[in-house]
């Protein structure tokens, strides 16, 4: 604005002078004084600036022709006003100064006190970003404690209301705090080999084999059974060689069709070929011979203990039920009379053959289960079983109920091997308790 100002003092004759500006109120008089046709056409005529005449136009001012000389006009005033200035003070010369330019003046550094300063490591970093970090969770979590929804108050007052809020919470029990100190505990893989165990005993199950042998039934496997289980009574071998015993007579029947005459046989071989396997002074050939009444001969039973490892490809290591009892009987804090009713309900369900739908696992967890119903060990199924076993108590109750029901006939049975064992005082006499007929009844 200032610049076309300059520019129509220059058309009316007047001497500009760089930075000079009249006023609007003036200007506008002047405007309305000024001759109608002295600038008709917009000729710029001849001006002094700084002067110099201006050179004679007869091109119309128009905004493209007027930038250059408004550039011009304004490069003249600013050298003008760069130039130095004289002053005299007494006749005296002072140094020249140039206008519009202070001195300069020192830069005055202020020093940091050494106890000021704070050096930021990039631990302290990390500890700063920790702590950051940390009052934005607990901001966060007071902010979500604060906030209470309507299903969270409905779901408080149900609770409440069943008195499910006020149940404890349930401790699960160190079952090897005992064994710290026992090397043979193992405690360090413990849980590994018990959940090596868990997928193993599935690739040496026995499955439903009785129809497929034309002259065995389920009341011959349970008359060997109970010989066997006498046979190991007498001969007072490890529970391992029992359970291995059994274990290797289902599964050789399980791919081998024998007599009726043979049956014995392969009882005997099998019980030979555990003891050997478990035992440290395992029975002799001749014993087992002695035992049968010289049904087999010396040449029989080794024939048969070698056709059974060939059937069995040699694989004796599988996980029977006696190593899960040993376990679970463990995490149910046992006393001896606790451990004797496990053991004679296991050994039931050992017999029947019924039980053979059941994995090794199973068959132990139940036989815990039932023995704590049977003696009235509340709670009957706790945390600190369901975490070592990995069953839950639903999983449990049909193969518990089986074997409760064993108990019940075990005094009236023909085959009563297994009752007798255990209604000795060595066995604390736990086959003469009453069965758990509750657990029949759910």
């Amino acid at each position: 604005m200032a610049s076309r100002i300059a520019l129509q003092q220059q058309n009316k004759g007047e001497v500009v002078v760089p930075g000079a500006i009249k006023q609007k109120k003036n200007m506008a008089v002047e405007g309305r004084n000024r001759k109608v046709l002295g600038d008709i056409g917009n000729l710029a005529t001849g001006h002094v600036v700084e002067g110099k005449p201006l050179p004679q136009v007869s091109h119309p001012i128009t905004r493209s022709f007027c930038a250059p000389l408004l550039a011009n006009n304004s490069q003249a005033a600013a050298e003008n006003h760069k130039k130095c200035v004289v002053v005299n003070v007494k006749g005296a010369n002072v140094a020249k100064v140039p206008v519009g330019k202070k001195p300069a003046q020192k830069k005055v550094s202020v020093k940091p006190n050494p106890e000021d300063i704070i050096v930021i490591s990039p631990d302290t970093q990390e500890k700063l970003m920790e702590k950051k970090m940390q009052r934005k969770k607990k901001a966060a979590e007071d902010i979500s404690k604060k906030k209470s929804t309507l299903t969270s108050t409905l779901t408080a007052r149900s609770k409440a209301a069943c008195g499910l809020s006020k149940k404890p919470k349930e401790q699960i029990v160190d079952i090897d705090a005992a064994d710290v100190n026992n090397e043979l505990a193992v405690l360090e893989y413990v849980e590994d080999i018990y959940s090596f165990y868990k997928l193993a005993e599935n690739e040496t199950r026995v499955h439903d084999y009785i129809d497929s042998q034309p002259e065995l039934s389920e009341k011959m496997r349970a008359i060997l059974i109970d010989w066997l289980i006498e046979v190991h009574h007498k001969f007072e071998l490890n529970p391992e060689t029992l359970y291995l015993t059994i274990n290797i007579v289902d599964r050789y029947l399980a791919v081998e069709s024998t007599s009726r005459r043979e049956l014995q046989l392969v009882g005997i071989s099998s019980m030979l070929i555990a003891s050997k396997y478990e035992e440290i002074w395992a029975p002799e050939v001749n014993d087992f011979v002695g035992i049968s009444d010289k049904t087999y001969t010396h040449d029989q039973v080794l024939t048969m203990e070698k056709q059974i490892l060939g059937q069995l490809e040699w694989y004796l290591t599988v996980p029977t039920p006696y190593v899960f009892l040993a376990r679970f009987i463990k995490a149910s804090i046992p006393d001896p009379e606790m451990e004797n009713m496990v053991y004679f309900l296991a050994e039931l369900g050992l017999m029947n053959y019924a039980t053979i739908m059941y994995c090794p696992s199973m068959i132990a967890a139940s036989a815990v289960y039932a023995a704590r119903n049977t003696l009235n060990r509340t709670p009957f199924w706790n945390g600190t079983l369901k975490l070592h076993t990995g069953f839950l108590e639903s999983q449990i109750m049909d193969c518990a109920r089986l074997l409760v029901s064993y108990h019940t006939e075990a005094a009236t049975h023909k085959l009563k091997v297994i009752y007798k064992k255990y209604s000795s005082s060595e066995k604390g006499a736990v086959a003469l308790l009453s069965p758990a007929k509750s657990l029949l009844g759910r």
